[in-house]
């Protein structure tokens, strides 16, 4: 490489990263001052001018109150739990029939869980409010869990990167002492898949939490409402809190941004290590 083009390219690199990062800290930042400032303020500073109050906390408190945050992070905490411990065990389960049965059909069944994720959720959206209609889930939490229990191909390809890495003789030896399937799922994989199943509940937990689109259609009820539809409320036909729902997204954020710093290490060793063993 030419003394010209070595530290050129080391120039863009470095440049194409500085715009990265601003690209993702920029909109947080105007958020966060966004949260500090009154009324007036917000509309008469620029985003990225900081507020001239920075103890002025009465956004956050009325994100609290009047959005009633607290009852929907209980609404939240409910459909999580729920509906990461059946995804967990329908997909532990089926990446353990897929690994260790051999049955007629079994590309077929992977194939058609690949298939699945080609085709566009927005065509399917009818005939799934159909079924939680007709099922009577609708205004429920079960209308949520129910979706969100789905397990996805990401989650069931993790399981089967660790699968594979667990060893058929260990089927073989509990199959002589007597043990049965189900004993042997429930009493060895199980146990072994803990750092897949780690990953799957950062993963699929931060989705959950996120998750706006399938609480606001499928539970319009105020009394169902989650942590990610309260800050909704705020916004109207004849104008938005724009200051209020800054502070809001800065309550929703912190639990999200706290819990990927404390397990970031899991959910890249989780992604990675499966398929290294």
């Amino acid at each position: 490489m030419s003394p010209v083009v070595g530290p050129l390219v080391t120039t863009l690199k470095y440049a194409s990263l500085a715009v990265a990062c601003a690209a993702a800290i920029i909109p947080l930042l105007t958020i966060f001052m966004a949260a500090f400032k009154t009324r007036q303020e917000y509309r008469t500073t620029g985003p990225l001018e900081p507020p001239q109050d920075w103890t002025n906390l009465s956004n956050f408190v009325t994100a609290f109150t009047r959005g009633r945050m607290l009852e929907g992070f209980v609404n939240t905490s409910i459909i999580l739990v729920v509906s990461l411990v059946g995804a967990i065990l329908i997909g532990t389960m089926t990446a353990y029939a897929v690994d260790r049965f051999d049955f007629r059909g079994r590309r077929l069944v992977m194939g058609g869980f690949l298939l699945a994720t080609l085709v566009p959720a927005v065509t399917t959206q009818v005939a799934t409010f159909q079924i939680v209609t007709g099922l009577g889930l609708f205004n429920t939490r079960w209308a949520a869990i129910v979706l969100f229990m789905g397990t996805d191909i990401v989650s069931i390809y993790i399981f089967l990167q660790f699968m594979k890495s667990i060893p058929r003789s260990l089927d073989e030896a509990a199959m002589l002492d007597g043990a049965n399937r189900l004993t042997i799922y429930a009493r060895i994989i199980f146990p072994l898949l803990r750092p897949a199943i780690a990953t799957v509940i950062i993963i699929k937990g931060i989705a959950i939490y996120n998750e706006f689109y399938l609480p606001f259609l499928y539970m319009p009820k105020r009394d169902l409402h989650v942590i990610s539809t309260s800050l909704f409320y705020f916004k109207g036909p004849f104008g938005s809190q724009w200051e209020v729902i800054a502070a809001g997204t800065i309550v929703v954020i912190i639990p999200t941004l706290i819990a990927f710093l404390l397990l970031q290490r899991h959910i890249y060793s989780g992604l990675t290590s499966g398929a290294t063993k």
